[in-house]
């Protein structure tokens, strides 16, 4: 078969919620030569990874490991192994990403129970710790930063409310993790699933998870070894065996640990994608990084602020690395995107819900988190909405930006 040309996509800058342009060295280490599941070199670089991310992570969890997938991937591992059917979970949704564990939970015939907040709000804790109280969950599901509506739920007293009540915290930190705080241990949390293509500067792909021991307990009473491979000292499930074979938490921690015992194929190269995006994270240091997104989202804040657009939500719990952004009447937001994407080769992204065609998200994530391109995507949004008959200020977006990062290098 002719007439396909080779892989040429168009230089886009990739400023919307993720995904985002990687990092050149991850794009290296995903050219990388395969070796076999079982070469002692790939087993090595399976070990480091867990070391890795347990760092990033800031646990001392033993089991962390990758999920094979994109970051749906690790929410579904997390729920579909600790939920048994009738299992009470408590999801508290304040934009599209609760809506999507609440249905994950659900699919695996959990007794779902919902609370919400207008979207651009997030929760007080003590709105979770009276819900926690009346339903009695096993289970607590919530997303620290949730895209579609650009706000960063507070985790930091959750964790002891759910453990003076004998709740499991789940987190989904997908588009969190690395732009902002994450203290799992500190936190008490009993579950995190992230995916790289946001802060971490990977592609999606691969699902970076950490269990605490008592939410690894919970997983084994339902412990189970594929008749295939199952040795003499082997013991069958002692509980309803997890709906998923490939979601198996159980199944994929015996295939990650000393017993190595076979399971899937481990996706190589999106190993060594997470692998060297966790040694940029550290190199660069935890604290630095997380500066780093807070002064670019900083100066893309300041920047659309000074053009005289209206950002969304509460900016008191805005996320650092996105920013939500009312569109005007009189524009066409739809057009504006085709616009930056066509003439600038810039994407940034819309929304979902109630919030559909009323706003842009424009991210400032891993490697996209830098001056170059925040000025640049301000400058162009400038110069596309003029397109559009707005009367702006020229250049204060720009001067407004330059200021945040001005003012940041004389901290």
């Amino acid at each position: 078969m002719t007439g396909f040309a080779p892989l040429t996509p168009p230089p886009r800058l990739l400023m919307g919620p993720g995904p985002i342009n990687c990092y050149p060295r991850v794009l290296s280490a995903m050219s990388t030569q395969l070796v076999g599941q079982y070469d002692p070199v790939m087993t090595g670089y399976m070990n480091e990874t867990m070391a890795l991310y347990r760092t990033l992570f800031n646990t001392e969890n033993q089991q962390t490991m990758l999920i094979d997938g994109t970051s749906r991937a690790g929410i579904e591992a997390v729920l579909v192994s600790a939920i048994e059917p009738g299992d009470k979970v408590l999801v508290p949704i304040f934009g599209r990403f609760g809506h999507l564990l609440a249905e994950i939970a659900e699919r695996a015939d959990a007794e779902v129970h919902t609370i919400e907040v207008p979207w651009g709000e997030v929760f007080k804790p003590e709105q979770i710790e009276a819900a926690i109280k009346k339903v009695q969950p096993k289970l607590l599901a919530i997303v620290q930063g949730d895209t579609s509506t650009t706000m960063f739920q507070p985790l930091e007293d959750i964790g002891a409310i759910c453990e003076a009540n004998d709740v499991l915290f789940y987190c989904d930190a997908t588009a969190s993790v690395g732009g902002n705080p994450l203290e799992v241990d500190k936190w008490k949390l009993d579950a995190v699933s992230v995916g790289l293509q946001k802060c971490l500067g990977g592609p999606s792909g691969s699902a970076p998870i950490t269990m605490s021991q008592k939410f690894v307990d919970v997983v084994r009473t339902r412990h189970h070894v594929e008749a295939g491979i199952r040795d003499a000292h082997h013991e069958s499930a002692r509980g309803p065996k997890i709906r998923s074979n490939y979601f198996d938490l159980g199944m994929i921690m015996d295939y990650w640990g000393d017993e190595r015992l076979n399971h899937h194929t481990e996706a190589a190269t999106m190993l060594y994608c997470a692998r060297e995006c966790a040694i940029l994270h550290l190199e660069e240091g935890q604290q630095n990084v997380i500066a780093r997104h807070k002064v670019a989202g900083d100066a893309m804040l300041a920047g659309v602020q000074a053009l005289g657009l209206t950002p969304f939500g509460d900016l008191a719990n805005k996320m650092s690395n996105v920013v939500g952004v009312v569109i005007p009447d009189g524009v066409h937001g739809e057009q504006v995107r085709e616009d930056l994407l066509l003439r600038f080769n810039i994407e940034i992204g819309t929304s979902f819900g109630p919030l559909k065609g009323k706003i842009w998200r424009i991210g400032t994530m891993g490697y996209n988190a830098r001056q170059d391109t925040v000025l640049h995507t301000l400058q162009s949004l400038e110069t596309v909405l003029r397109k559009q008959g707005m009367s702006l200020p020229a250049g204060a977006g720009v001067d407004a930006a330059l200021a945040v990062y001005s003012g940041a290098m004389n901290v």
